[in-house]
């Protein structure tokens, strides 16, 4: 198993320090390009809740987001929100999403957030 970029570890473990959804990342993760805003665990896991909570048919699933996050240690996860998989020309979903990933299952990352043109 590869290391953990220190450089991501640090950016991640400044957006739970400055409780910040303002850090744009992208990332390619499992051959997905992942591009979107950074958010605080904690921050991430509440929005996450108000949607299951929201929902007719998962509203149950949502207890399991009311855990706190972990505090020991450096972050092992990027919380993206406002995120979108990049498939070729278009990001799904369009309005983004909120997805989690595993540091050490980055292969590659750039600082910024893609955004798309028809051009």
């Amino acid at each position: 198993m590869p290391k953990p970029d220190e450089l991501i570890i640090d950016i991640a473990a400044l957006v739970e320090a400055g409780q910040s959804s303002q850090m744009s990342l992208t990332v390619v993760t499992g051959g997905a390009v992942i591009t979107g805003r950074l958010a605080p665990e904690a921050m991430w896991r509440q929005r996450v809740r108000e949607v299951l909570t929201d929902s007719a048919q998962l509203s149950e699933f949502s207890a399991v987001f009311d855990t706190p996050a972990r505090q020991a240690g450096p972050p092992t996860h990027l919380h993206f929100h406002v995120a979108r998989i990049l498939q070729g020309p278009v990001g799904i979903p369009e309005t983004g999403g909120m997805y989690r990933v595993a540091i050490e299952d980055v292969s590659a990352w750039t600082v910024g957030d893609f955004s798309y043109s028809d051009h």
